[in-house]
């Protein structure tokens, strides 16, 4: 690991901007993502993800981020411009290494190097810093007193990247080993997705206990983003027209239906005058129960009507539910996730026609047709 990289990273994660650090350190963007990239794949560990223009901190960063600002301050007590100039962690180790030892010679020997190559090392570090580190003399060498003061930072520094690098290989392991399904957000821990996620969870621990299985709810968009970088190995997603790149396997059909209270259902006498003449709750374009909602409104009013419509985005199934209880919304939302909350939530079916798919898509390719066969065959699916 390169001094610089730590450095350049505890900028980033401080600024949440790739772009911010490099026109401050006068550096291409690319370099400084590259810096982070060796830094996340050193301790496998994801810092941050993009977010419109800048960053998001996983929770890995908030927890890891003082250990990296304290590593950060240490180089650069060490290091003159520490973000421009960087050197292998492994030098500092092994300069802590002649200072314990006596001499090169004796350091040379424990290491398992040549004397030569250390001796440049050595040179190499102190020509970094702008001063001797090393008294040599006949009998070895001892630190001189800058040598000294650097003594004390690189033990806190190695501390601080043994507490950061440790565990690296176990996290890579699990990370490695563990199946990642991306599912859109179940609506209510009664639908038919929740209970089929409870059920693939429970015989996946007693078919693969040494193959964790981790399952992430999120929106339709950020799914096919997932599956595309590789975040996700398997989706299921409530899309009508999965992408060509992937393969699908259709889970179930879930019905929806047009709810409101009882009282704001009965109050009209027609369903098109019922939807332009009242606020209607959705998610955001992102999900599929959005896209569902939208081909409905359409096949049900005419343009002078759709043109009049209120709709309110709210990426929050119970949020929705809220509203249409208490403060005069409508909505189109699955029969299953709105059955059993109030016996004021009134429903109208929409048909078969306007059912919402569930399916189960993942990457074409043999890698991924395993993914999704395995993920079936739990299901029950096959």
């Amino acid at each position: 690991m390169d001094s610089a990289t730590l450095v350049i990273a505890h900028r980033v994660l401080t600024a949440r901007s790739i772009r911010a650090v490099a026109r401050d350190l006068k550096r291409a963007p690319a370099s400084v993502a590259a810096a982070m990239s060796r830094l996340e794949a050193e301790i496998s560990v994801i810092l941050a993800e993009r977010a419109g223009a800048g960053l998001v901190l996983t929770l890995e960063a908030e927890r890891l981020g003082p250990e990296i600002s304290r590593a950060a301050a240490i180089i650069e007590a060490i290091v003159p411009d520490a973000a421009q100039r960087g050197i292998n962690l492994e030098a500092l180790w092994r300069f802590a290494e002649v200072a314990s030892a006596g001499s090169v010679r004796r350091a040379a020997q424990r290491l398992g190097l040549g004397q030569p190559q250390l001796t440049r090392q050595i040179a190499a570090l102190e020509a970094l810093v702008g001063a001797p580190l090393l008294e040599r003399g006949t009998a070895g060498s001892r630190p001189t007193a800058r040598g000294e003061a650097m003594l004390d930072r690189i033990q806190d520094l190695a501390g601080i990247w043994s507490d950061l690098a440790r565990t690296a290989p176990d996290r890579f392991r699990k990370h490695a080993a563990t199946t990642r399904l991306g599912s859109v957000i179940p609506l209510g821990y009664e639908s038919e997705l929740a209970r089929m996620l409870a059920a693939l969870t429970a015989r996946w621990l007693k078919a693969r206990p040494r193959q964790p299985l981790f399952i992430s709810s999120t929106t339709a968009e950020e799914l096919l983003a997932g599956l595309k970088s590789g975040r996700f190995d398997a989706a299921i997603l409530d899309v009508e027209t999965p992408p060509p790149e992937y393969e699908a396997h259709l889970l179930y059909r879930s019905p929806l239906a047009l709810v409101g209270t009882r009282q704001s259902l009965a109050a009209v006498g027609d369903v098109p005058a019922l939807l332009a003449g009242m606020p209607i709750g959705v998610p955001s374009l992102r999900s599929g129960l959005r896209q569902a909602a939208m081909r409905y409104l359409d096949a049900t009013l005419d343009e002078l009507r759709r043109e009049k419509l209120t709709l309110i985005e709210i990426d929050s199934i119970p949020v929705i539910v809220n509203l249409v209880l208490h403060h005069g919304f409508i909505s189109v939302l699955p029969e299953a996730s709105v059955g059993n909350i109030r016996g004021d939530l009134a429903r109208l079916p929409l048909g078969e026609e306007h059912a919402l798919s569930i399916r189960l898509v993942w990457p074409k390719g043999n890698g991924g047709r395993s993914v999704g066969e395995m993920v079936l065959g739990l299901m029950g699916r096959e």
